[in-house]
């Protein structure tokens, strides 16, 4: 009898046991697409394994397999029927222009027939730039390890993504998020249905935003916290980022309290709770960790109360990232301080949110005005300022010159004493 196991984890790290399950899953998901593909393939499955977060090495290894099925089934390039089945023979007689006709005329728009009826996909520049840094990666990985006799990926057309435009990012002004953290506190603008739940998921709502539009965590990153990841009495908290990146934070006074409060009021005791939530921090009222798109939800909810839009238009979780990081930059804060906040790979992302400060020029001269508007000022004022002006140096002077003789002076009794 198969019947499916109960997973366990054997932890000897210092990471927690759910970051250390997510990774889990996705190496099993890696290991399945590996066992789809070719066994000419195996040198590149090690090398993504130390090269690549495990989250890439998943998406890589889809893409690889899109494309084996591309070759198999669209492409007339093998007689293989199973993408299995192909060998490094095959893939020594793709040129640079079966690449550029498969990222360039099949992605972009493709068919998938159906038991009654037929999908259709489209992939927009952004999806077809991963597809191509998927190949790219593989065949100069091929090349490198003398499985290929040339590198073809110098041949590949370039992909030309749309440059991000600053008025185009979606975020919050900032009395749109205290009308957002004023609704969390007191209900306002949630049906009646809503506030039922509201009722009780308040706490955790509140320290769930307060989380975001202070910190611009991601997604996952705030999906992961654990009771176990705070450290009150330090101050700080941490949080497993890209890459396995663990980054100590310190936290403020408001996003400690609203914390502690979710904590000790209205979050379920740990002894409550199975040994696999005990330290989940979010938990639904199942008493399960929050799902992501538990998560979505209740941001699209409070972010469509504080724009005064439907509940389909609301902001996602990312759109708080972006609100974090323009509220940060408009309080003074530099971009590169903003920068390793949010953790971005390149300071050129911040400075699209800095962008948003477009009219600071204007703002700085209209508040930095030397004259009073109404004030008339006639030339007679000025001729008695620059007299006034004119006696106070002639004073500064005066002084200037006393100054010096008592310093002679002292000078000159010193030298006395000295002598005596």
């Amino acid at each position: 009898m198969n019947s499916k196991k109960e997973l366990k984890i054997s932890n000897k790290s210092d990471r927690p046991d759910n970051i250390v399950l997510r990774d889990h899953i996705l190496i099993e998901k890696a290991v399945e697409y590996e066992k789809r593909l070719p066994i000419f393939m195996k040198d590149y499955f090690v090398y993504l394994k130390s090269s690549v977060a495990v989250s890439t090495r998943a998406a890589y290894l889809e893409d690889i397999i899109f494309f084996c099925d591309y070759l198999v089934n669209e492409s007339g390039l093998t007689e293989k029927e199973n993408i299995k089945d192909l060998t490094i023979e095959d893939f020594k007689n793709i040129k640079s222009r079966d690449i550029n006709l498969f990222l360039g005329d099949y992605c972009p728009r493709y068919y998938k027939e159906k038991e009654d009826h037929m999908l259709v996909y489209e992939n927009n520049s952004r999806a077809l730039a991963r597809k191509k840094s998927s190949i790219s990666t593989l065949f100069k990985f091929l090349y490198r390890n003398e499985q290929l006799p040339t590198n073809i990926t110098d041949g590949f057309n370039p992909i030309k993504l749309p440059k991000p435009q600053p008025d185009a990012i979606k975020r919050l002004d900032i009395d749109e998020v205290m009308i957002m953290l004023e609704a969390v506190e007191c209900g306002e603008g949630l049906t009646d249905k809503e506030k039922v739940y509201w009722e009780k998921t308040k706490l955790r709502d509140k320290a769930i935003l307060a989380l975001f539009v202070t910190y611009g965590l991601r997604l996952n990153e705030l999906r992961e916290l654990n009771i176990s990841s705070f450290n009150f009495s330090r101050g700080e908290f941490k949080i497993y980022r890209k890459r396995g990146k663990e980054v100590l934070m310190p936290i403020n006074q408001t996003c400690e309290t609203v914390v502690m409060d979710y904590i000790n009021y209205e979050r379920p005791k740990s002894e409550d709770l199975p040994e696999d939530v005990e330290d989940a921090l979010f938990l639904s009222l199942q008493k399960k960790r929050l799902t992501a798109r538990a998560i979505r939800q209740l941001v699209k909810k409070y972010t469509s109360i504080c724009m005064n839009t439907s509940r389909d238009k609301g902001y996602s979780p990312h759109k708080l990232r972006a609100t974090a990081a323009t509220s940060l930059i408009q309080s003074g804060f530099s971009i590169y301080d903003v920068k390793a906040l949010l953790d971005h790979d390149n300071v050129t992302t911040t400075q699209l949110y800095a962008a948003h400060k477009k009219n600071i020029k204007r703002d700085i001269v209209n508040n930095f005005e030397w004259l009073d508007e109404n004030e008339e000022v006639t030339l007679e004022d000025i001729q008695a300022e620059n007299t006034q002006e004119y006696k106070s140096e002639a004073k500064d002077d005066t002084d200037h010159i006393q100054d010096n003789s008592d310093h002679d002076i002292d000078n000159l009794e010193n030298i006395y004493s000295n002598n005596d």
